[in-house]
């Protein structure tokens, strides 16, 4: 008897298509994937690079700053209702297409963004730019479809690092951009690259002969926007709308109605955006709720770090630093997180996701307990960032090769793309509640005791931690 939906095994990684054609007739894939990786990073680096300059951007344009902040937010809400529905745009039309197509939608966005004069065209250019946020499923489907067996799980592990690199790299790069130039580079810097990137795929990388038939589900791909966009908006607005107030408490109930009725309307179509049945396979549903933790753990650190290092010495725990200072304390994280992914990918080819998965949770633990109980000095800092480096680049290249194992090929784009929006809700509320906690701690003359960046960095070492149990139950590699 067939296996069902529920019970399907992971594929092999052989099932590709380049071994039932001459590989002298597909590009390199080293080429392949320059492209991919330089497409993943000009976005991943624009996701972030806006955010140490938001006060300059709020004083230039002259705007209040809960409107700035949607300089954040809109990236935010359009990359997460985007990468789901490309992803399976990509499964369905030619993933190679529809890449093209996404970086086109980054470039233009970034360029409007670069050239904007007002909050309102600033915000319109980042909406544009989150359309990009089906690069990164995307490029993971390429990979499985295009590479030879044995570089699939470097090639994930690698895309995979890229999107934490590139969020790590748009910190450290902010300060100096801005201060010899202006944060109109912020958008010329990446739009270079992401030009580049897409004429580069639309030159040389090999569209994919695997395709999912049927039809888009724009239903259910409305549905999906209308919940994600209720569920994080409040969430990234709720500490200047107020937890209490009647538009945060009615947008999550609407998101949780939204998403049930969803879930429903997926379950019953015949073609859904997102099969249900996929979603409920053990081996995509623990690495969700293992992204979700990670995600709630991890990115307060772009918040907490640089707040501290930036607070005065005259705290007795500040460091006074500038911008640029305060993302230097990130580097070893993006180095780390590079340098893990090489090792974690190959570790995954070995004996699957799982143990490197285990791996990267445990080490992220240890990151944020060295963070909570010492963080008075520059080399307790540093050594931090770079477990954390570590613990990130294991972590999340092993999630994105179970989820590739754990699927169908034709379902690679949509469930990376759902593992990646798990990650972004777990990071939106990780970032908000790293935020909370610190403000709540804040004396009279305006700056904040030591006392909360501990509670915060223990809240994080306590959700990763759950990320860890919750690593324990993903499936082990069967034996082919």
């Amino acid at each position: 008897m067939a296996a069902t939906a529920t019970e399907r095994q992971p594929e092999p990684r052989g099932n590709h298509p380049h071994e039932h054609a001459p590989i002298g007739d597909r590009p390199h894939y080293n080429i392949t994937f320059l492209f991919l990786a330089l497409g993943g990073l000009a976005l991943a680096v624009s996701q972030s690079l806006v955010a140490p300059a938001l006060r300059e951007i709020q004083t230039d344009l002259g705007t209040s700053t809960t409107a700035v902040t949607w300089v954040l937010t809109a990236f935010l809400l359009s990359a997460s209702v985007a990468t789901p529905i490309l992803g399976r745009l990509g499964d369905m039309f030619g993933k190679k297409r529809v890449l093209v197509i996404a970086l086109t939608a980054v470039a233009f966005g970034t360029f409007v963004s670069a050239i904007a004069s007002s909050i309102g065209l600033l915000v319109a250019g980042r909406v544009i730019q989150g359309l990009g946020g089906g690069v990164f499923p995307l490029a993971m489907s390429i990979i499985r479809d295009e590479f030879p067996r044995e570089r699939v799980a470097g090639g994930i592990a690698l895309i995979s690092a890229i999107l934490g690199v590139g969020g790590g790299l748009g910190i450290v790069l902010a300060g100096p951009i801005v201060d010899h130039l202006n944060y109109h580079w912020l958008f010329w810097f990446p739009f270079g690259v992401v030009t580049v990137a897409a004429i580069g795929v639309f030159l040389v990388v090999p569209e994919s002969p695997i395709r999912t038939r049927g039809r888009v589900d724009w239903l259910g791909a409305l549905l999906l926007a209308g919940w994600l966009v209720a569920l994080l908006l409040p969430i990234s607005e709720g500490p200047s709308w107020g937890w209490a107030s009647g538009r945060v408490v009615g947008l999550f109930a609407a998101a949780a109605i939204i998403a049930v009725v969803w879930v429903v309307v997926e379950i019953r179509s015949r073609e859904p955006l997102v099969d249900m049945r996929m979603m409920r396979l053990r081996g995509v549903w623990t690495t969700n709720v293992t992204a979700i933790l990670l995600g709630a753990g991890l990115f307060g650190t772009f918040i907490l770090i640089p707040q501290l290092v930036e607070l005065p010495k005259s705290t007795g725990y500040g460091f006074g630093g500038s911008v640029t200072q305060a993302g230097l304390y990130l580097l070893p994280s993006a180095l780390m997180m590079l340098v893990f992914s090489v090792v974690a990918g190959r570790l995954v080819s070995a004996v699957g996701p799982r143990l490197p998965l285990i791996l990267g949770t445990s080490v992220s633990v240890a990151s944020f307990v060295v963070l909570a109980v010492a963080h008075s000095e520059s080399y307790e800092i540093l050594l931090g960032t770079a477990l954390l480096g570590i613990g990130i680049g294991f972590a999340f290249s092993s999630m994105a090769n179970q989820i590739v194992e754990s699927v169908p090929s034709e379902q690679t784009g949509v469930a990376t793309g759902m593992n990646t929006i798990m990650r972004t809700i777990g990071g939106s509320l990780g970032a908000t509640v790293s935020a909370v906690i610190v403000a709540s701690s804040v004396t009279s003359d305006g700056l904040p005791r030591e006392h909360g960046f501990t509670l915060a960095f223990a809240a994080s070492a306590v959700a990763l931690a759950l990320a860890v149990v919750a690593a324990f139950g993903v499936p082990a590699r069967r034996a082919h």
